[in-house]
């Protein structure tokens, strides 16, 4: 696979709170688009702070689609629309406003979203279940809906099959991003090469039990839809779904593939090479969301080995990341050994504490059930310069290896959330 992350210079965030981030740009491929889908993103007055608040996805022709949503109980309108309609070979758009998840808005909400859908058909010119709708912000607030009909329309004049369409589009997703999320790849399947493009939101509220906030992933290798609903699940499993930030599950999670290619579909292997590069770029994608965590300095990279199998290791890594304390000491940069195996003991899965041990940035600090000498202060220095915190924590001699993500917990978070209205 070929690709790159595309993380560009970031506007200013809806919130008071968000920096400028002046990374360097990686280079996109010259042709880093899947063919047949067209974008845009408009401003349409749903955000106060008159940033991007609409984004379209058309496709030329019927394409299939496919989606994984949040397993909270608590679900918003548009997800429950959305899940009714994948997997699917008929869809042909997909729209979505960010500053408002249309979400706990009753019957009203059910309403603006299936509106949502037919606005959106009239332009494209389909039937309304063809159409897939995702919204996120503020839970709780009936959508502006005059807005909404005046940005499909205008978006659906600016529609654009180019980068630049596609770049405006993951822009108009965003809420508390710092920056707009996205990858291309391009992935070679025996003789012939095919392209994926993704984008995604979401830096608060992340610990999907599914997908991650929201995410569209597109492509033009043929797949069937039982092929995307699959490899979007095995996806999903192995990237988003091993993220967290807060601990928090959505009630608007999705996660949607779309696939336009034409031709003979995939065969077993070349299926299962496929999902294995559509997981590397749904890893990239995931890692992006948890890098913008609110507030976040460092990712935890976390890796659990030697558990009973892959579901324990999980269970671990999933509690190792969500513990606050772990959290707080990789923002102090304090290698806490304690802190860690500690959270491993209490997590719900077997370990065996004789032969559990642990290294930070590569350096071993515990070892077989106890401690043992290192430079503390050489590895704080470390663990302080590194945006990317490496953990490995083995916990016996099993067979189970699991990794994961998490950002750190900064008081920058704490403030941000008590004056942020979700």
């Amino acid at each position: 696979m070929t690709g790159s992350e595309n993380v560009p210079q970031s506007e200013k965030s809806d919130n008071a709170n968000s920096s400028q981030d002046d990374r360097p740009q990686d280079p996109l491929p010259q042709d880093p688009l899947p063919r047949g889908f067209r974008f845009a993103g408009v401003t349409c007055g749903i955000k106060p702070s008159g940033n991007p608040d609409l984004s379209l996805i058309v496709s030329d022709q019927p394409v299939v689609a496919a989606g994984v949503y949040t397993q909270n109980q608590v679900v918003a309108a548009p997800v429950i629309l959305s899940r009714n309609r994948t997997p699917s070979e008929t869809i042909r758009a997909v729209v979505t406003n960010s500053g408002n998840a249309n979400a706990c808005t009753g019957d009203q909400g059910m309403q603006d979203a299936t509106e949502m859908c037919k606005l959106v058909a009239e332009t494209v010119g389909c039937q309304p279940e063809n159409v897939l709708v995702m919204s996120t912000g503020i839970i709780g607030q009936h959508l502006p809906m005059d807005c909404i009909r005046n940005g499909i329309r205008d978006a659906h004049q600016q529609i654009d099959p180019t980068l630049a369409g596609f770049l405006r589009s993951a822009e108009a997703i965003r809420t508390t991003d710092k920056t707009r999320k996205t990858v291309t790849a391009q992935i070679d399947v025996g003789q012939r090469r095919f392209r994926v493009a993704a984008m995604a939101k979401g830096a608060g509220m992340i610990a999907p039990n599914m997908a991650t906030m929201l995410s569209c992933m597109l492509t033009d290798a043929p797949l069937t839809a039982d092929m995307a609903q699959q490899s979007l699940r095995q996806a999903a499993k192995n990237s988003f779904n091993r993220v967290s930030v807060d601990g928090h599950t959505s009630t608007n999670d999705t996660l949607l593939l779309m696939s336009s290619g034409q031709g003979t579909s995939l065969n077993a292997s070349e299926l299962q090479i496929f999902q294995q590069e559509l997981t590397k770029v749904a890893i990239k994608l995931a890692k992006q969301l948890v890098a913008d965590g609110e507030g976040a300095l460092h990712v935890m990279a976390i890796r659990i080995e030697g558990a009973e199998d892959e579901a324990a290791a999980e269970t671990i890594a999933r509690t190792v990341a969500a513990s606050p304390l772990v959290k707080t000491a990789v923002t102090g940069s304090d290698p806490n050994w304690g802190r860690i195996v500690s959270a491993a003991g209490y997590a719900n899965a077997q370990i065996s504490p004789e032969k559990t041990s642990l290294q930070i940035c590569g350096i071993t600090i515990y070892r077989d059930g106890a401690p043992v000498p290192f430079d503390e202060p050489a590895l704080s220095e470390k663990m302080k310069s590194s945006p990317e915190v490496p953990i490995v924590l083995r916990v016996g001699q099993g067979s189970g290896t699991v990794e994961y993500w998490s950002s750190d917990l900064t008081t920058s978070y704490v403030e941000f959330n008590s004056e942020y209205t979700t």
